[in-house]
């Protein structure tokens, strides 16, 4: 039986994470550090590119330091590993070491790693570590790096190329732009960014020599894979010696998803010095040592027939990969060039694809994850079209949004569309903004003597496609619901969405459902949370699991009231013959079950393989007065098919 619809999936209900959040009643990491707790720093290179020698010999006389940490003592860990490579023919990467060894290549590489009885005496002892500098010539920059004579990040990596690849078909689109009435062409930068989270990345890692067991608590975005690559690639011991909790996460957009060096010296300091060791980075760090976002510079051409008519599309993208590589940082440009095509029927389209290394942090994903950027390339390339044909920009997005009867739609890059109605929600958007009226309005602003203008941009997205996700759904003595799941909650409303798809089916209200996340010890496997995959993924596995434990409880429902299972509703945590008022309680369900847990427990695991393709249009309206630059959205437009 359906949920009462202010539960259900869709309904606005109010978000179950909040009331805690905004009284100051999150737990987040720092704040669960056990007392006492040693204190660790990092040093880090001020120098973008140097050779150094380092002497850390009176900074461990200093009173309070336990331990200091630099490459020699750490010889027998493994680097971070980039999860991303080519199937065929497929690239090397150079190390990425847990501390620096001789040579810096960024501004914050770090050197060194500090643990004391206080922070200040730790800040005390790196200040006192001795470092000679030699510094060399850096480049920053992907266009810098490219050219000739360029200071070289890798020796081995020869203009500074990972790798240079094409993505479609280069000689289809040559010969379409070779028919084209006109071409446009635009230049663009998809600039660097910082995550800058409310919660700065923390951790602690806490050792059990009885059990030769770590336990890292630590703000991520996903326990299990951080616990695998600590484990298997950089310490090289068995799953099973460690343990990772995600608490309360404030903010990750990506970059808290990945491992990073602080982590494995936490478990290295927690388990010589047999104490909880604790570290936080402050602001300054975030920006130095935290993957970045970003950082694209493209080139892109659109070969047009007279009528508008898009024949071809050629990109040229370079995308920065910093000094390392993080652990995604290669598929971000060469996987969202899959996306440049957009909501278009382009039949020829080619992007050549170089990651480039330089002398700055490390990129990796970033909200959206080369989605974005590829959005923004093509929908600056379409409002050039338009210009450079004398169209008007939805004409133009008309003529070429792919048609709903061509779905599923293959793009020339091979993704598969299957839905969708794209110049409907372009339609909706621009009578929710008022388009027609536009022309009265900037006539309005300019005698006020400002200057109004209008836009709008369409995307699509691709989600979902991060792997299997598993989801328990159990019933509690009590009644309620329980659900254990490895995707992991920095302020989307996990908590919200998953009580939803589970009241859709049994009726319950919000607040009889529980969330349980980022725990390693308690929830077997998990995927995380990245790469908008939590509710097309987790979400079914939940909706799954919770059919799962339905028929169970059935079961165990059918012996109780002498009846079918399939004579019975479930509905408002109860379960009832339709049609009578026979019926049992969620609670006295739990009972029957006796000590066999399985009974009350539903599981299912969940791959979206092709992915979703979200899409949607916005238009934003914009005022500017010329006297002053200040710069006023006065409206803002969104029809998403999300």
């Amino acid at each position: 039986m359906a949920a009462p619809i202010k539960f259900g999936v869709g309904q606005s209900v109010l978000r179950k994470e909040d009331d805690a959040l905004i009284r100051g009643k999150g737990r987040y990491t720092d704040d669960l550090a056990p007392q006492p707790a040693m204190h660790a720093l990092m040093l880090r290179s001020p120098h973008a590119h140097a050779k150094f020698a380092i002497d850390v010999s009176r900074a461990r006389g200093l009173p309070g330091v336990a331990l200091i940490l630099t490459a020699a003592d750490i010889s027998d860990l493994g680097d971070l590993p980039c999860l991303f490579n080519f199937e065929v023919d497929p690239f090397t990467g150079p190390p990425y070491p847990i501390l620096a060894k001789d040579e810096v290549r960024h501004v914050g590489d770090a050197v060194a790693f500090v643990v004391a009885d206080s922070i200040d005496q730790a800040r005390d002892a790196v200040e006192a570590i001795e470092v000679e500098w030699s510094p060399l010539p850096a480049v920053a920059g992907v266009v810098n790096a490219v050219r000739k004579g360029a200071p070289q990040v890798w020796p081995d990596k020869p203009g500074n190329i990972l790798f240079d690849v094409p993505v479609g078909d280069k000689k289809a689109t040559e010969e379409a732009f070779k028919k084209a009435h006109a071409v446009a062409e635009i230049s663009i930068v998809n600039t660097r960014v910082v995550a800058s989270f409310m919660e700065t990345r923390a951790a602690h890692c806490e050792y059990d020599a009885k059990r030769d067991h770590l336990t890292l608590t630590v703000g991520s975005q996903g326990s299990h894979r951080l616990r695998d690559i600590l484990c298997q690639n950089v310490l090289k011991i068995p799953v099973e010696k460690m343990r990772v909790i995600c608490p309360d996460v404030g903010g990750g957009f990506g970059t808290k998803l990945f491992p990073y060096r602080e982590y494995a010296l936490l478990a290295v300091a927690s388990r010589k010095l047999k104490k909880t060791v604790r570290w936080a980075a402050d602001r300054s760090e975030h920006f130095m040592g935290d993957a970045q976002g970003r950082d694209n510079v493209t080139t892109a051409r659109m070969a047009l027939a007279e009528d508008g008519k898009f024949l071809a599309m050629d990109v040229d993208l370079m995308g920065d990969m910093g000094a390392y590589l993080s652990t995604f940082g290669p598929y971000i440009p060469h996987g969202g060039a899959g996306m440049l095509p957009g909501l278009y029927d382009i039949q020829a389209f080619h992007c050549r694809v170089r990651t480039v290394f330089t002398h700055t942090v490390p990129v990796d994903a970033y909200r959206g994850a080369g989605r974005p950027e590829a959005a923004y390339v093509v929908e600056r390339l379409v409002d050039a079209c338009a210009r450079k044909l004398g169209m008007t920009p939805d004409a133009i997005r008309k003529k070429n949004f792919i048609q709903p009867k061509a779905l599923p739609y293959k793009t020339a890059t091979g993704k598969i569309y299957d839905s969708g109605d794209f110049a409907a929600h372009m339609k909706r958007a621009m009578e929710v903004a008022n388009w027609k009226e536009f022309p009265k309005r900037a006539k309005l602003a300019k005698r006020a003597g400002l200057v109004r203008g209008i836009g709008m941009a369409s995307y699509v997205e691709i989600c979902g496609t991060m792997g299997d996700e598993t989801a328990n759904v159990r019933l509690d003595r009590d009644g309620d619901v329980t659900i254990l799941i490895g995707t992991q909650s920095s302020g989307q409303g996990h908590q919200t969405a998953y009580a939803q798809i589970v009241a859709e089916q049994f009726g319950l209200p919000p607040e009889r459902v529980h969330i349980r996340q980022g725990d390693t010890d308690e929830i077997k496997t998990g995927l995380g949370t990245g790469g908008s995959a939590s509710i097309p993924t987790g979400g079914v596995s939940v909706q799954r699991a919770t059919q799962d434990l339905g028929n169970k409880l059935k079961e165990l429902a059918a012996e109780a009231l002498e009846t079918s299972t399939g004579d019975l509703e479930i509905d408002n945590g109860v379960i009832r013959i339709a049609g009578t008022d026979r019926s049992i309680g969620f609670a006295d369900v739990a009972k029957r079950a006796g000590g066999d847990t399985a009974k009350l427990n539903g599981a299912a695991t969940f791959n979206s393989a092709d992915g979703t393709y979200p899409n949607g249009t916005h238009i934003a309206e914009v005022e500017i007065d010329p006297a002053t630059g200040i710069t006023k959205i006065v409206n803002y437009v969104i029809v998403d098919d999300f």
